[in-house]
C-alpha cells in the first residue's frame, strides 16, 4: 500500500510522515530536501535554478516510485510525484521562474513517466493558510527558507487547491493544518489516525 502526504512548504508533510509511520509501523519515504544540490541556489535566483531543481525533483520522485512499487510493505511517501508537477512546477511557469521551452521539456518529460506509474491509494492533504505556513517556517528556522516570498507561498496554495479539486484523481483524505498541532499534542494526532483507521480500515 502507498500513503502519500501532500502540503504547502511549512504544513508539516515531513512531521506528520515520520508520527504516522511510527504509529502504524508503516515505512518512511522522505522527500529529497537537505541533500538537494540545487535548493539553496534555487532561493538565491529561482529562475535562473528553476528547471534543474524540478528536474531533479522529478527523477527522485519516480527512483522512489520505483522502488515503492516494488515493496510489499506499507509506504508513508513525503511529497508525491504529482504534486510536483501540478503544483510547484506549474506555479514556478506562471510565475515566469521557467520558460515555455523548458516546462514544456518538462512536462514532456513527466507524460512518458506517468505511463510507469500510479497515483497513491490514499493521499493526506494537508491544508494549510498562509500564516500558519509562514509561521511554522519561521519556526524550524531553515535559513534557505526565510527569503520565500508570500506571493509564493499563495500561489502554491491556490495550486494545492486546484490540484486536490480538479487535477488528482486518487482517493483523497484533506486534514486542516491550522486546527491542530499534531507533533506536540497527541489528542490532535488521534484525530488524524481516527479518520485513516476509518478511510483505510472501516474500523469507525
Amino acid at each position: 500500500m502507498h500513503i502519500g502526504v501532500a502540503g504547502n512548504i511549512g504544513s508539516g508533510k515531513t512531521t506528520l510522515t515520520r508520527l504516522l509511520s511510527e504509529h502504524y509501523g508503516w515505512t518512511p519515504k522522505y522527500e529529497a530536501v537537505t541533500y538537494n544540490p540545487f535548493l539553496e541556489d534555487y532561493y538565491k535566483d529561482i529562475p535562473r535554478w528553476s528547471f534543474n531543481l524540478e528536474v531533479y525533483f522529478l527523477t527522485q520522485r519516480l527512483k522512489d516510485l520505483i522502488e515503492i512499487n516494488k515493496s510489499d510493505k506499507v509506504v508513508i511517501q513525503d511529497r508525491t510525484i504529482f504534486e510536483g508537477v501540478y503544483v510547484f512546477v506549474a506555479n514556478n511557469y506562471d510565475m515566469g521562474n521557467l520558460s515555455k521551452r523548458d516546462f514544456e521539456a518538462y512536462m514532456d518529460l513527466f507524460g512518458v513517466m506517468k505511463q510507469m506509474v500510479g497515483t497513491p491509494d490514499l493521499l493526506i492533504y494537508l491544508k494549510s493558510s498562509i500564516p500558519h505556513l509562514v509561521a511554522q517556517i519561521q519556526k524550524r528556522g531553515r535559513e534557505y527558507e526565510q527569503s520565500i516570498s508570500l506571493d509564493y507561498l499563495q500561489g502554491l496554495n491556490d495550486r494545492y487547491e486546484k490540484f486536490i479539486t480538479e487535477q488528482y484523481d486518487g482517493q483523497v483524505l484533506t486534514i486542516d493544518a491550522d486546527s491542530l498541532d499534531f507533533e506536540h499534542n497527541p489528542e490532535d494526532l488521534a484525530t488524524i489516525t481516527d479518520k485513516l483507521d476509518a478511510r483505510l480500515y472501516g474500523l469507525f
